[in-house]
């Protein structure tokens, strides 16, 4: 990557470290709550992640023209360890595998709408609550 020093790439790898642990903690305790039959943890990492990323986004990119190594900690290290559409695309499959079309269709269709609508709610947010 043009320009990327080892200070920044050290930055990515902390923020995808911490983003990995946040995911881990949120999708077990989600779990342990709701149970496993349908992947309400990483439902709820997805929309959150969605979320923060919009919010994120008019803070960091917007409001504080942050440095590129600041972007990079927090948009594609934290939150891009954070969200999980790897592990959604996985669990899609194991549940059309599984024969439980409608649980899956249901599954994929508002998992994608509801995380659009969050960093669509993240940015509006983002803007009245972070205005200068």
């Amino acid at each position: 990557m043009p320009g990327a020093t080892a200070a920044h790439l050290l930055l990515i790898a902390l923020g995808g470290a911490l983003g990995a642990v946040g995911r881990y903690l949120v999708v077990a305790w989600v779990g342990s709550r709701l149970g496993i039959q349908f992947p309400w943890g990483t439902m709820t990492v997805n929309v959150l992640g969605s979320l923060l990323l919009g919010i994120l986004f008019v803070l960091v990119v917007e409001r504080l023209d942050s440095h590129a190594e600041m972007k990079s900690l927090i948009m594609v290290g934290f939150l891009g360890a954070f969200t999980t559409f790897s592990t959604f695309a996985l669990e899609s499959w194991h549940l059309l595998a599984g024969r439980q079309v409608m649980e899956a269709l249901v599954y994929m269709g508002a998992s994608v709408f509801v995380c659009v609508l969050a960093a669509g709610a993240g940015i509006y947010l983002g803007r009245q609550l972070l205005l200068p």
